[in-house]
């Protein structure tokens, strides 16, 4: 038997005892604890290393990027960087602390992220259905789990999406309050536009729900919302042109699909994604849950861009749980936390996160952070750096240690900055998809090094080449430079007594 939520009463609140109470803080703490054990995982993208380095530019300038100042491809034009909070705030931990700051800057927020969803949740369902959501959402998301900037904003998303939902389910609008966390989210990453976009949809869940006499007014109230967030998320230094800025993420086409963590869900092996969306289906048709015609739009709309986009398998994996709430609450049955549990737990929590100043403070004097560099080819471009040449083609993978290093690069990780077309013949280049883009590469930019993984195609082809020379390679790297008397071929022998 179903049971239809689309207006159904509130749900039976009955006392959920301290567990419940507590449930957010024990979240909190020990995906904190996890992290901090498990820290130099959350360094092992080359892209921290240039956050970094971008993050100390700006404090060493007083100013934010306008235009692009480490590619000698692109020296100059146009690039700005949404994430230049979240940069600031990684530099200035590894000022303070080394690469412990960066590690306990991220494990704090994600942290933060895991505990603010659980505390949603808890006021809603049991104790035990919020901790399997919770646990089946950092499932989903430690691939991505990674002291970049995406991981700062992640309470703010949390925040926000919850914020609307809350009062959704009221058939209310958002509070003015939550303005505030769209600025921060604004200035800490680019995927603020997605808030955006969600207000919308929220707002249709809130306005069908609610009584048709109150629906007029209530659309209002969500539309002068909607306007004050996008006013309020162009409280950054870049204005409106952080809103096109994803745009031209959005818009790279063919680079995407050539970018990992933009690839489409892979089902080709059984994962975490697949397991838990076998399991949510089976609950369903198991339970018979149903949800409001709003809600189930929202969900496949996140449930597409996850299975277009891997790294949006974070997103579901957040924000489902608090789409599916109250239906859930309303006909599996919900707890409440009883008021006089609040001074407690605030007062248990101060404790606890004083603790955890104590512990991590001696747990990072007794173990080094530092990033893993084993898939960075620091000593090539130690002996790169020797050489003194300024226009090197490096592989892509390469450039976020470029510049951290301080080389120029060719190309590095900001793909929106070099553009579809550039990344492309890039990649067609290295991998001779196109051998002549290699070639029309080499002139037009007047490389005089190359700077590519040993494996590549057209490394082993440079090998071969006249005007070539290798001067360094190792498993990972391999350099080749320009030199006109470099030869290794040799005119065939002809036999002129063959007819």
């Amino acid at each position: 038997m179903t049971i239809s939520v689309s207006h159904a009463e509130e749900p039976a609140r009955s006392l959920g005892g301290r567990f419940g109470g507590l449930l957010p803080l024990w979240v909190g703490l020990a995906v904190y604890a996890l992290l901090l054990v498990a820290g130099n995982g959350l360094l092992n993208d080359p892209d921290t290393l240039w956050q970094v380095a971008l993050g100390q530019w700006i404090l060493d300038h007083h100013a934010v990027p306008h235009e692009d100042v480490y590619s000698f491809t692109m020296r100059g034009e146009p690039w700005i960087s949404t994430q230049w909070l979240a940069q600031v705030l990684y530099a200035k931990a590894y000022d303070w602390s080394g690469w412990t700051g960066p590690v306990v800057l991220a494990a704090a927020a994600i942290a933060a992220t895991y505990a603010l969803l659980a505390r949603y949740l808890v006021v809603r369902l049991s104790g035990s259905v919020s901790l399997v959501f919770v646990c089946a959402a950092l499932a989903l998301t430690v691939p991505h789990l990674l002291a970049r900037p995406h991981v700062l904003a992640m309470p703010f998303m949390v925040l926000w999406i919850g914020g609307m939902i809350t009062a959704s389910d009221r058939r209310e609008a958002p509070s003015f309050w939550l303005l505030p966390n769209m600025v921060l989210w604004a200035n800490l990453h680019g995927g603020f536009v997605f808030g955006l976009m969600m207000v919308a949809p929220v707002a249709l869940d809130a306005v069908v729900s609610a009584d048709r006499s109150a629906r007029k007014s209530l659309a209002l109230r969500w539309a002068l919302f909607g306007l004050a967030a996008l006013l309020a998320s162009l409280c950054n230094p870049y204005g409106f042109d952080a809103l096109l800025a994803s745009r031209k993420i959005l818009n790279l086409g063919r680079a995407l699909q050539l970018i990992m963590e933009w690839h489409a869900a892979d089902f080709s092996r059984v994962g975490a994604f697949e397991i838990y969306l076998l399991l949510g289906i089976g609950l369903v048709l198991y339970r018979g849950v149903t949800v409001p015609v709003t809600r189930i739009l929202i969900l496949l709309g996140l449930l597409h861009m996850a299975l277009s986009q891997g790294r949006a398998a974070e997103i579901l994996a957040l924000i489902a749980p608090m789409v599916l709430a109250m239906p859930l609450a309303r006909q599996i049955g919900a707890t409440a936390l009883a008021e006089n549990h609040a001074a407690p737990r605030t007062a248990l929590s101060g404790a606890v996160v004083a603790a955890l100043v104590v512990a991590t403070a001696a747990y990072a004097s007794v173990h080094r952070f530092e990033p893993n560099l084993r898939g960075a080819p620091v000593a090539a471009v130690t002996e790169l750096k020797k050489l003194n040449v300024a226009r090197v083609l490096n592989d892509y993978d390469f450039g976020g240690y470029l510049i951290y290093r301080g080389v120029d690069t060719f190309i590095d990780g900001r793909t929106e900055l070099f553009g579809e077309k550039f990344f492309v013949d890039h990649n067609n280049a290295s991998g001779l998809v196109e051998p002549e883009n290699l070639f029309r590469l080499l002139d037009k930019y007047k490389i005089e090094a190359t700077f590519l993984r040993t494996q590549s195609a057209a490394t082993r082809l440079l090998d071969h080449l006249d005007g070539w020379e290798k001067v360094y390679s190792d498993d990972l790297a391999t350099i080749h430079v320009r030199k006109p008397g470099a030869l290794h071929t040799r005119e065939p022998v002809i036999d002129a007594t063959i007819r």
